[in-house]
Parts: structure tokens; C-alpha cells; sequence
């Protein structure tokens, strides 16, 4: 039972990659595909790369999620609380996908492993979930919004006089780096996301006793997200693309160099889970402000944020469910 109980989480887990994957895919790759920077499937063969090279690139993520969140569970609850929580995040991804609302699968996870764990009597690290989650969840996006403004503002400077025609077919070259960059931390942040709940798992079953990451699970946690990625995801694209604003080249390179660096920080520097969505989408308002504030959809985007501050709450009510369902048939 016990075996197949990790076996069942672990699988569920990968599922969950894969859904990580073809929700966000739209991060790294909207804003090249909406100003023709690159072909959609072009960026998604790109993007499907960069996760996967990006995955390897670190662990602090990964630590984060398996130890720094709730306490670590045990024997067959703590399995219930893990499928509990990766269920509610699932059924997250989902709705939103459905809806086309750029929403965070890295929030929906975690709101899923509170959920699991209230439900299930396990302690939550409160200290761990403010400092990691939550404040990096209000930061982000500020931190976004105004370096996307500002970098967009140097690069209207710096290219004032500039032939514009030949200055955005420049930058939809430079946006093939910028995307590259954009998915590569996609796969350093989101991928060792699920990394530490393998961890977790495998850890509760007794499988391991460190907090190491063993290499299959690196590449196949790397390698599902990369095939999520390729899937796409086609409605959320629209959304990031099209809808906030209509992005041209430089506003692209701008948006994706800003969201991209902020994510290497945040991941070699902090060690925190933020959100690739919050970030690249708090970007694009930024540096679409610059050309009039009014030149943003502030509507659309005020619905992207209402979504943000629901995914936890959310996804950890159907993870508490999810987890007195499975608790009641196998308890």
C-alpha cells in the first residue's frame, strides 16, 4: 500500500508539471509570439529546451518547497496530504487554463500543501509561508510593474534617435535572447517546484532520508514541464499577448529582460518560489504605461489580479476536500 501510495503521488505530481507546463508556457513565449519576434511553435521548441536546461541549474527552490512550507508529514496521511494538495493545485490550473486567465501555478501549489495540511493536522510554517510566499507574492509584481517601466524608459531613450523600423526588426532578434532567458528561469523556478514535493514524498515513504534531489527525478520533473510546454497554451497566451496591450518589439525584449532577471534573484538570492506569471505580467503593464497609462487594458488586468490573490484560497479548499474524500475511502 505504501508503494503504491508514493507511486500514485509521484505520478500525480508529474501530471501536475505537465499542467505547470502548458499553463505557463504563455510566460515565456506571449510576448515574442504576439510582435512576430518567433513562430508559435518555434517558441515552444525553444521554450521546451530552456526549461528543461533550466531545471538543472539549482536546487535552493526545490529545499524550499519540500522543508520550508509545512512540516513534514507521515506514513499514509502524509501521502493524502501530498495527492491532496497537488489535486487542488491541478483543479486550479484547469479552471484558470479554461478561462484564460494567466493565474500562478506556483501558488496554487502552495495554497494546496496549507489546505492539505490544515485538513490533514499537520503544521503549517507560518514564518516560512510569509517570508517565501506571501511577501514575495506582494513584491514581485511591484517590483515588475516599476522595473518594466523603467527599463522600458531607458530603452526609449537610448534609442530616441534611431531609424524605428530598423530598431524594432533589431529588437525582434534581441527578443529570441530575452524569451530564451525568460524560459530558462521558468524552468529554474517551476521545475524545482514539484522537484521538492518528489522530495517530500519520498522522504515520507522512507525512500530516502536527505534532502538531496536524486537525478531522476531532476530530468523527469525537467522533462515533463518541457513537454507541458510544448503542448501550450493557447488561450493564456491571448491574454498575456494580446489583451493587456498590444506589445510591439522593444516592449517585448523590455518586458521578458525584466521578468527574467528578476526571477534569477529571486531564485539564487532568496531561494523563493515566486511566480513566473505575476512577474511577466506585472512587466507588460510597465513597460505598456510608458507609452500612455491608458495604453493598458486596466480592466483585463485588474481581473488577472482579482485571480492572483484567489488561487490560494482556492486551490486549498479543493485540496482540503480532496484530502477528507481520500481520507474517508482509505483512512
Amino acid at each position: 500500500m505504501d508503494m503504491a501510495a508514493l507511486i500514485a503521488v509521484i505520478g500525480v505530481a508529474f501530471f501536475f508539471t505537465y499542467t505547470n507546463g502548458f499553463h505557463d508556457s504563455a510566460n515565456a513565449i506571449a510576448t515574442s509570439v504576439s510582435t512576430r519576434a518567433l513562430t508559435p511553435r518555434a517558441a515552444l521548441a525553444m521554450a521546451a529546451v530552456m526549461n528543461l536546461a533550466g531545471a538543472f541549474l539549482g536546487s535552493g527552490v526545490a529545499h524550499t518547497v519540500s522543508s520550508g512550507i509545512i512540516e513534514t508529514p507521515t506514513g499514509s496521511q502524509g501521502m493524502m496530504i501530498l495527492f491532496g494538495a497537488l489535486v487542488g493545485a491541478i483543479t486550479w490550473n484547469l479552471t484558470t487554463w479554461y478561462f484564460g486567465l494567466p493565474s500562478s501555478s506556483s501558488h496554487a501549489l502552495f495554497g494546496g500543501m496549507v489546505g492539505a495540511a490544515l485538513a490533514g493536522g499537520t503544521g503549517v510554517i507560518w514564518s516560512g509561508v510569509v517570508d517565501k510566499i506571501i511577501i514575495p507574492m506582494f513584491v514581485s509584481p511591484i517590483v515588475g510593474l516599476v522595473c518594466g517601466y523603467l527599463v522600458m524608459l531607458a530603452i526609449l531613450w537610448i534609442f530616441r534617435k534611431a531609424n524605428p523600423h530598423k530598431a524594432k526588426r533589431n529588437f525582434r532578434v534581441a527578443q529570441t535572447a530575452s524569451a530564451a532567458a525568460m524560459a530558462l528561469a521558468h524552468g529554474l523556478q517551476d521545475a524545482q517546484k514539484t522537484m521538492g514535493i518528489v522530495v517530500l514524498a519520498l522522504t515520507i515513504s522512507g525512500q530516502q532520508s536527505s534532502q538531496d534531489i536524486p537525478v531522476w527525478v531532476k530530468i523527469s520533473c525537467a522533462t515533463m514541464l518541457s513537454l507541458g510546454t510544448y503542448a501550450g497554451g493557447w488561450r493564456i497566451m491571448r491574454t498575456l499577448g494580446r489583451k493587456i496591450i498590444e506589445l510591439d518589439p522593444p516592449q517585448g525584449f523590455a518586458a521578458e529582460s525584466t521578468a527574467a532577471t528578476i526571477m534569477y534573484i529571486t531564485s539564487y538570492v532568496f531561494k523563493a518560489p515566486i511566480s513566473t506569471t505575476h512577474v511577466i505580467t506585472s512587466a507588460i503593464m510597465g513597460v505598456g504605461a510608458t507609452k500612455r497609462i491608458r495604453a493598458v487594458r486596466w480592466g483585463v488586468a485588474k481581473n488577472i489580479v482579482l485571480g492572483w490573490f484567489i488561487t490560494m484560497p482556492a486551490a486549498a479548499l479543493v485540496a482540503a476536500l480532496v484530502y477528507w474524500i481520500v481520507n474517508l475511502i482509505f483512512g
